[in-house]
């Protein structure tokens, strides 16, 4: 009993309660409180993903997590795209562009600045680095770049076959990364004193109720953060609307929402001097976005005779080749520097700026 009043169970259910009595368009009070308990449902589904990491192990934890993260948004995205058609076509886009831009400048920076103010200088592996930049920027040009300068459809898409086999390359890469993380090379992506054999020890308070527990409201959270967002983004699109702001912006505000509990994990995990576990969820987490987002937002588009916007336009790919570059260059020693985090935050806030006031 004591299990079930926990608050982490309690939100997801005040949230369907909230969403099936209808009081949500009748109020903007009640507006408020759904954008509260979609935060919270959002907190609850990463708290259960973490007991079910807890008992399969590291580095399976960052993966679940990531993979949890990616399901939000991919749900999200997809019945956004779905209610809204053609108005959304650049939905996809702009949400993966505004994750992987929070997730490079943003979550890394924000690591390896407070790590250094706590640790001063942090190490980590550049093998497991190396193999999950290599990944993401293979998936970026593949998915965000090369639709902007094909030549078989006019404007920044891709033809049903180039759709397609940029689908596969997507899942191809982040297949043979997570096989790299999970068995080939899974010693990379352990932190700093933690062998194998230590990464498979399964807490003794996690027993089998617990894990099935949290199974089950992992999926009722998730459930829930995809019906309120769909809700809630009408409500949001009239607030930017309203202040003659770009209409992208609702990309970034959905993917602020999905990774706000992820980034939290990433910082505490960089607070605890193991900044190895705070890149394995960073890295790992920009590559499910991209890598599962846009196979799964193409099979939609296909089936449903959809268009799908992807390419960005010059800026953009400049400003994001900019951040692939300098994460490049500040994980290449394997060790953390506070100039760093500043210089990748400066970033994000050119990303936001340059957003604002094109």
């Amino acid at each position: 009993m004591k299990q079930l009043l926990q608050w982490t169970i309690i939100i997801p259910i005040l949230s369907w309660v909230l969403l099936f009595s209808g009081l949500i368009e009748k109020s903007s009070i009640f507006q408020i409180a759904a954008s509260i308990l979609l935060i919270l449902s959002v907190m609850s589904a990463v708290h259960h993903s973490e007991i079910i990491a807890e008992r399969v192990g590291e580095p399976y934890g960052t993966i679940i997590l990531a993979i949890s993260i990616t399901v939000i948004e991919v749900s999200i995205i997809v019945s956004l795209m779905l209610s809204e058609g053609s108005e959304a076509t650049s939905l996809a886009r702009d949400t993966v562009y505004a994750a992987t831009m929070l997730i490079l400048n943003g979550i890394i920076g924000l690591c390896l600045l407070i790590g250094s103010i706590k640790h001063y200088e942090q190490n980590f592996s550049t093998s497991s680095v190396n193999i999950g930049l290599v990944s993401l920027i293979s998936i970026i040009v593949f998915t965000l770049v090369f639709p902007t300068f094909t030549e078989s459809v006019h404007g920044s898409y891709y033809s049903t076959p180039q759709l397609i086999f940029a689908s596969i390359a997507c899942l191809v890469i982040y297949g043979s990364f997570l096989f790299a993380q999970t068995k080939g090379y899974r010693q990379y992506f352990l932190t700093n004193g933690t062998n194998e054999d230590e990464s498979k020890t399964h807490p003794i308070e996690i027993n089998k109720k617990t894990f099935y527990t949290s199974l089950v409201f992992l999926l009722v959270s998730l459930g829930i953060v995809v019906l309120l967002a769909k809700t809630l983004s009408p409500t949001i699109e009239k607030i930017i609307i309203g202040y003659s702001l770009p209409k992208s912006l609702v990309g970034v505000i959905i993917a602020i929402i999905i990774l706000l509990p992820e980034a939290i994990a990433a910082i505490i995990a960089a607070r605890k001097n193991r900044l190895q576990t705070s890149l394995n969820l960073a890295l790992g987490s920009a590559l499910a976005s991209i890598g599962l987002t846009i196979p799964s937002v193409a099979i939609v588009c296909i089936t449903m005779g959809m268009p799908i916007v992807l390419g960005l336009d010059i800026k953009s790919i400049v400003l994001l080749a900019l951040s692939v570059f300098i994460v490049m260059l500040s994980l290449s020693k394997g060790k953390s520097n506070i100039v760093y985090g500043v210089v990748l935050l400066v970033n994000l806030f050119a990303f936001m700026f340059l957003m604002i006031y094109p």
